[in-house]
């Protein structure tokens, strides 16, 4: 299969498997524990049907949105992923690009391949930058003032990363940071010559953003896990949160709300957005999915704050859902990254047109010529015979 004739999510994420070494694509693809709450993510939107507008006037069909202070040409940006250059050698820079090319945000990860400074420079498209609190302050504080100067327009703190997630496709495959040869991922390795010849004759793997605070440059982990479970502060409480919004100064959002009750704190500390999200069901298994909580935190702050939806999302039909139970916009991980693992940037490109297909012919099929037209009233929830 080539990635012009990948037509969706699925199509990619069977591509990326092919492409490879087991313990990268698990590591993309997998979620904690059992893995309840990543089916669950997708499944939440499976089980509401759509409603549509007969004989509408679609003159001018405008799918734009405006969220964390930037006009976006679709509902719809790039969520923080880890480490986009073990996928792919086009990394972190393929997917800012392809954004960028599309008109929407790309938001870059605190353990990304590639620098703030790198991808700030790379395009003049909407960026946003995640973080998060770090035991040592002076690295949070360090991020913050290197993206002022590298002129991100959003930041967002993620507070569901306490500790690693229990990944157990992680311990099964013999995933490490950066790859190394083992007894576990030494036969998928050898049989994915195409990804070990890029991966060796490309630029080295770091953490390009936490390296100047790390002995050997992040590249001595045994694991992500290792490094979130030493550096990350579960300690952290909404009173930092609500001074890293103030030291930031600009559009900023709380990432991993799952409740009303954190995304009224959130509000209440002066946060611009909530992201609604469980980290794609790779943190608390057996947690609510995104959407399902959806409906109660537009009810509860939708007046006051931006809503973005994270997690689960495979389809167009997908994010008209979400933008009909009240979201500002939503946010893409797995399906991109997919996308970048089976042909880097032009992967992404593909996938971001498949997405944006979808939501214009979508979009025409409910009848709603705008984001605005989509309401609750064309959701239903439930046995439709009751």
């Amino acid at each position: 299969m080539r990635i012009d004739k990948c037509n969706n999510t699925e199509d990619f994420r069977r591509l990326a498997k092919r492409r490879l070494p087991a313990p990268l694509f698990h590591y993309i693809d997998g979620g904690a524990d059992d893995e309840v709450t990543l089916s669950r993510n997708t499944d939440a939107f499976n089980d509401v049907r759509l409603i549509p507008n007969g004989l509408a006037d679609l003159n001018g069909m405008d799918c734009s949105t405006t969220v964390l202070g930037q006009k976006i040409d679709w509902p719809f940006f790039l969520s923080p992923t880890a480490m986009s250059r073990l996928f792919h050698p086009d990394g972190e820079k393929g997917a800012a690009l392809a954004a960028a090319k599309i008109g929407t945000m790309y938001s870059l990860s605190s353990l990304s391949t590639e620098s703030i400074e790198t991808i700030g420079g790379l395009t003049t498209g909407p960026k946003c930058f995640q973080v998060y609190i770090h035991k040592d302050r002076s690295m949070t504080h360090d991020f913050v003032e290197r993206c002022k100067a590298a002129k991100f327009d959003a930041l967002c703190l993620t507070i569901d990363t306490l500790v690693a997630g229990n990944r157990e496709r992680d311990l099964v495959t013999g995933m490490t940071v950066p790859p190394k040869l083992t007894l576990k991922s030494l036969a998928s390795f050898a049989a994915h010559p195409s990804w070990a010849f890029k991966y060796l004759t490309s630029e080295a793997f770091q953490l390009s953003n936490v390296k100047r605070h790390m002995k050997g440059g992040g590249d001595d982990l045994t694991s992500i896990i290792q490094y979130v479970n030493s550096q990350f502060d579960p300690t952290v409480t909404w009173k930092e949160a609500e001074a890293l919004i103030q030291q930031w100064g600009g559009p900023f959002a709380i990432k991993g709300v799952l409740s009303v009750a954190d995304a009224i704190r959130a509000r209440d500390v002066g946060a611009s957005a909530v992201m609604i999200s469980n980290h794609g069901g790779r943190q608390l298994d057996g947690s609510a999915s995104p959407f399902d909580m959806l409906g109660g935190i537009v009810d509860a702050v939708g007046d006051d704050m931006e809503i973005i939806l994270d997690s689960g999302i495979r389809r167009g039909t997908h994010i008209l859902k979400a933008i009909a139970m009240g979201a500002t916009a939503c946010m893409m991980g797995r399906g991109y990254l997919y996308a970048l693992a089976a042909g880097g940037e032009a992967g992404v490109n593909r996938a971001l047109d498949c997405m944006t297909t979808e939501i214009t012919r979508d979009m025409t099929l409910m009848g709603c010529a705008r984001l605005s037209d989509l309401n609750r009233a064309m959701l239903q929830s439930g046995n439709p015979l009751e």
